[in-house]
């Protein structure tokens, strides 16, 4: 079992920074790769950021050169750090740890708002 703890969300105005933090606890694959995916109401769950533990990083294009994933010294947690946000970033986000290669272990945090106005 895998424990994930979101903290940093909130209410920003547009262009505008929030940094987020998710630290994993319990039995968690040495192999992994952690990451953030955001919802709004009435639409899928979608990716923002994924990081390995090997520190290969993944990002849509609609946030590749505003937000940064990274790694703490301990590995288990993950920061995201969004720059120049908009009113369409607003949702909820959610921290994600998933085992690789297979992602038999696949954990989601609770969930954390961010609301950005315009």
């Amino acid at each position: 079992q895998v424990q994930l703890v979101e903290s940093g969300g909130g209410l920003v105005q547009a262009g505008g920074s929030l940094r987020l933090s998710c630290a994993a606890s319990g039995r968690i694959s040495v192999n992994n790769a952690m990451g953030w995916y955001r919802q709004t109401p009435g639409k899928q769950r979608e990716l923002v950021a994924t990081i390995t533990n090997s520190g290969r990083t993944n990002y849509p294009d609609s946030v590749k050169r505003r937000f940064t994933i990274s790694r703490g010294n301990a590995k288990n947690t993950v920061y995201l750090q969004m720059n120049s946000l908009e009113p369409g970033d607003t949702a909820v986000y959610y921290c994600n740890f998933r085992s690789l290669p297979t992602g038999l272990q696949d954990y989601w945090g609770q969930g954390t708002q961010v609301t950005v106005s315009s």
